[in-house]
């Protein structure tokens, strides 16, 4: 392991998983920011530790079984002509969570806190929210794997990559969720990368490859826009 590491190819790899690991990472900690919000203040942390702790275990998990991981694209029936596998079912039960998940959390945010006579919303609870995280974690796990198994051959380096990615993001991962919560437009903006993703992994469930480039090249557009526009909104008139 030590003389792998000195290799310049070995580093190179790591590096670069690593920095993979963080982008596919983003949707995971958005997802947390927005369930979060709904704990009470002296719970938030807590969850945003067991969330990211759940996804690491989650990781590293799978890692360990790649063989049944790789074994999940078999086919397991067929459907109008098109084989469905493991894989299928559960990127398509994620999309569809994820759209549900956003579609209401976005109404709830638009048109739930104007409604006449609204009744003040309801803290969530620890429980039931990590545990909705842990169900997602299972869905963001399989690309961020299966990512790992194609770009090293060796296992403590996709393991390294991954505690290394989860670090980091447990670092920053509440000082974003803080900032997208304070900010309305953000959370919204934050709500709908998280139906597109919901959408691209419907997509996938049924066969129809998107993609990710086109993805985060929308998500990265339209925050830097959003942003100019909330420094915009700050200067005196």
């Amino acid at each position: 392991m030590l003389e792998s590491l000195a290799s310049p190819h070995t580093l190179v790899a790591l590096l670069t998983l690593t920095a993979l690991e963080i982008i596919l990472g983003i949707d995971n900690i958005v997802f947390i920011a927005i369930l979060s919000n709904r704990l009470p203040k002296a719970q938030q942390g807590l969850s945003y530790r067991l969330g990211l702790g759940a996804a690491l275990l989650t990781r590293l998990g799978l890692l360990g079984t790649i063989n049944w991981v790789m074994g999940l694209t078999a086919p397991l029936f067929t459907v109008m002509s098109r084989s469905i596998s493991g894989r299928d079912l559960i990127l398509l039960g994620g999309g569809l969570f994820l759209i549900g998940k956003a579609t209401h959390e976005i109404y709830d945010k638009v048109e739930g806190d104007e409604a006449d006579g609204a009744p003040e919303r309801k803290a969530a609870g620890l429980v039931s929210t990590v545990a909705q995280i842990m169900v997602l974690d299972i869905v963001f796990s399989l690309d961020s794997v299966i990512t790992a198994v194609g770009m090293a051959s060796q296992f403590w380096i996709m393991a390294t990559a991954m505690i290394t990615a989860v670090v980091i993001m447990l670092f920053f991962a509440q000082r974003i969720g803080n900032f997208v919560n304070a900010h309305p437009s953000m959370k919204v903006l934050a709500l709908s990368f998280l139906l597109l993703i919901g959408v691209l992994l419907t997509a996938e469930g049924l066969g129809q490859h998107i993609d990710k480039g086109y993805i985060y090249f929308a998500m990265g557009f339209s925050l830097a826009v959003e942003l100019v526009k909330m420094r915009v909104r700050k200067r005196p008139a």
